[in-house]
């Protein structure tokens, strides 16, 4: 198993570069450009802008701009947002409580959900229940993310008025969009900014809407898996067995069918880790959850180099070491797998 996991480890090494060379060159490519942002300010003059352009580095052709990113990000050197002039990892590390906080409430919330919902709708198989359950987790899928959170919105804030869960407004939401943004000015730099901390009762009530919105949708998914498993495991020979030797339903279910129809969905809940960091990027930006998600389309519009490239390679080794946790942990659940 050690070796195996150093191996992998390895092999992940030229992949991430290959992913940086391709990210960094997709960027590269997108209309508009870090300096769109300034050329419609009146008070830049085409020497500002000139003396900017260089001072960010974005006269320089593509591939040395490249290889001057990846040298810094050897030694540990992230770099600094273009339009905020702050360390990425400052900026990263302001966003990534808050996106933690709401895609961990969110992840448990989908799993009380879905795991009963579809352990019980294989139980009773074609039952109304399960017609029930079925219907809903397609209806999950199906509808589109954004859609469905401006349906909540809607729903709940419009026609009920509803003022226990609102859909935006936190005071250091709007901080935060508004510090980024803050016009950059030659060789100037940002002025320091008190940020107005939410209680724990405000962020409970903000999350109303968006756990909603997060649960109802991945909880269609992991039903579907988890009904799927258990209709396979339930009608093994194990189980024929289990039961002709008159051992309760209940402990059959629990004790043999479960353990082993619940490995494929944590695999699956493995390789899904990875969006706690990244988060939702429609559900942040729709109820202004200032999280990585909202970050992250932020820095889309602004075509803000740094701050993407450490945003998406943060994402690429979360999700490069959450594979190889992933099997990792199906060989511990599963005696039959063997890495050698």
């Amino acid at each position: 198993m050690t070796a195996y996991i150093i191996r992998r480890l390895v092999q992940a090494i030229p992949l991430l570069v290959v992913i940086s060379m391709l990210v960094f060159g997709m960027i590269s490519l997108a209309p508009g450009g870090p300096m769109s942002a300034f050329e419609e300010n009146p008070n830049l003059t085409a020497e500002d802008l000139a003396r900017l352009e260089e001072q960010l580095g974005l006269n320089k052709p593509v591939h040395e701009r490249y290889l001057a990113w990846a040298s810094r990000i050897i030694v540990g050197d992230w770099g600094y947002s273009n339009a905020t002039r702050r360390p990425v990892l400052t900026e990263i590390g302001e966003r990534l409580p808050n996106t933690l906080q709401l895609m961990l409430v969110s992840f448990v919330v989908t799993l009380l959900i879905a795991i009963p919902i579809g352990i019980l709708s294989a139980i009773k198989q074609y039952s109304l229940f399960d017609h029930v359950a079925t219907f809903f987790a397609f209806v999950g899928q199906a509808i589109p993310i954004f859609w469905f959170g401006l349906i909540l919105i809607i729903v709940f804030n419009v026609i009920l008025k509803n003022p226990v869960s609102p859909s935006a407004g936190f005071a250091w939401s709007h901080f935060l969009d508004c510090r980024d943004c803050a016009p950059l000015m030659p060789g100037g730099g940002m002025a320091p900014y008190g940020v107005d901390h939410p209680t724990l009762a405000q962020r409970i009530q903000h999350m109303i809407l968006p756990v909603t919105m997060l649960a109802l949708f991945g909880a269609g998914t992991y039903t579907r898996y988890m009904r799927g498993q258990m209709l396979e495991v339930i009608h093994l020979d194990y189980v024929r067995t289990a039961r002709a030797k008159g051992l309760p339903e209940g402990k059959i279910i629990w004790r043999h069918a479960i353990k082993n129809a619940i490995t494929p969905v944590v695999t699956i809940m493995a390789l899904d880790l990875p969006s706690l960091f990244g988060g939702a990027l429609f559900t942040e930006t729709i109820f202004s959850w200032p999280g990585m998600g909202r970050l992250f389309f932020r820095s889309a519009q602004r075509v803000d180099f740094p701050l993407l490239m450490g945003i998406v390679m943060i994402n690429a080794v979360l999700i490069i070491l959450f594979n190889l946790l992933a099997d990792i942990v199906y060989a511990f659940l599963d005696p039959r797998v063997r890495y050698e």
